[in-house]
């Protein structure tokens, strides 16, 4: 076991029983919304992986420890922290760890920890991808090589809408991982049910997914899946209302000259100001459903 490594009691005793388990991240409880409603997000999301007949495995970096599995009080500790918890993908575990300091996992973080601790299920809300305007920029987030060589299929709403999901599309192709759309033909754009872009497969049920993850893996064929769970109906937004708030948003990211791992934040932020809210709250409720499937795709593997 890696010297680095917490594994929750509950979390290593489900593994070593081989029952179900979902990994969740943590970004979205320091960098997602404000406290208290973070922490009670989370509690919720782990609460609907056990009432879908798995266990929940919040991964995060706690004082320098890998933690796979967060306490109730671990939780409302990094909930209460905030932004002040580094946000953090692959090339920052070392430099986290070595230093004693927390942080917050992203998707390629979390598969990362998720993969160490043998858990091969995890649900987020979107991925990250290639952003807009990345032919200048070269902005492609890990999220998408992470995709690429670690054994973890991600549950998600699609690509975040924020990003240039046909590049991103693209980026998944050429490095062979797996679009499965979940009882839909269209690719998700988070908070819409549908984009410009086709999934390679149409599944739909949990137990097709899982049939096709233990055949992947068992072949030897390393690398993620990419389960694109769409958006529950009646919390989808408009789509031509979120574009606009997305270009609107995007704008002023230019202006203030923000990049990299802040543009994320930044843009989910100021589109949530700009719908009044609205779009945090389909946020929560895609994140509800990818849950709900994960648990489900788990408990049939």
């Amino acid at each position: 076991m890696n010297a680095y490594l917490d594994i929750h009691p509950e979390v290593k005793a489900a593994l070593d029983a081989g029952k179900p388990v979902v990994a969740l991240e943590s970004t979205i409880i320091s960098h997602g919304m404000p406290w208290p409603q973070n922490a009670e997000t989370a509690l919720q999301v782990e609460q609907i992986v056990r009432d879908n007949g798995a266990v929940p495995a919040t991964i995060a970096i706690i004082k320098g420890r890998l933690k796979v599995g967060l306490s109730k009080e671990e939780i409302e500790y990094l909930g209460q922290a905030g932004q002040n918890v580094i946000k953090t993908s692959r090339r920052d575990i070392p430099f986290i760890v070595a230093s004693g300091k927390d942080g917050a996992t992203t998707v390629a973080s979390t598969m990362i920890l998720a993969a160490m601790a043998g858990i091969r299920v995890f649900a987020t809300g979107g991925i990250g991808g290639v952003h807009r305007g990345a032919e200048e920029t070269f902005d492609v987030s890990a999220d998408l090589q992470e995709l690429a060589h670690t054994n973890v299929a991600v549950i998600c709403a699609g690509a975040k809408s924020i990003l240039d999901i046909g590049l991103t599309r693209e980026y998944l192709e050429t490095h062979g991982v797996p679009v499965v759309g979940y009882q839909t033909a269209t690719l998700p754009a988070f908070y819409t049910r549908e984009s410009d872009f086709s999934v390679d497969y149409q599944l739909d049920t949990p137990q097709q997914i899982a049939d096709a993850l233990k055949a992947k893996w068992a072949l030897n064929l390393s690398g993620g899946v990419v389960i694109a769970n769409p958006i529950p109906e009646q919390f989808a937004m408009d789509r031509s209302k979120i574009d606009q708030a997305i270009s609107n948003a995007l704008a002023e990211m230019d202006e203030k000259g923000i990049g990299g791992k802040d543009s994320t934040p930044f843009l989910l932020a100021k589109v949530a100001e700009i719908t009044g809210g609205d779009s945090l709250k389909a946020n929560i409720q895609l994140v509800f459903n990818n849950a709900r499937l994960a648990a489900q795709i788990a408990a049939s593997m």
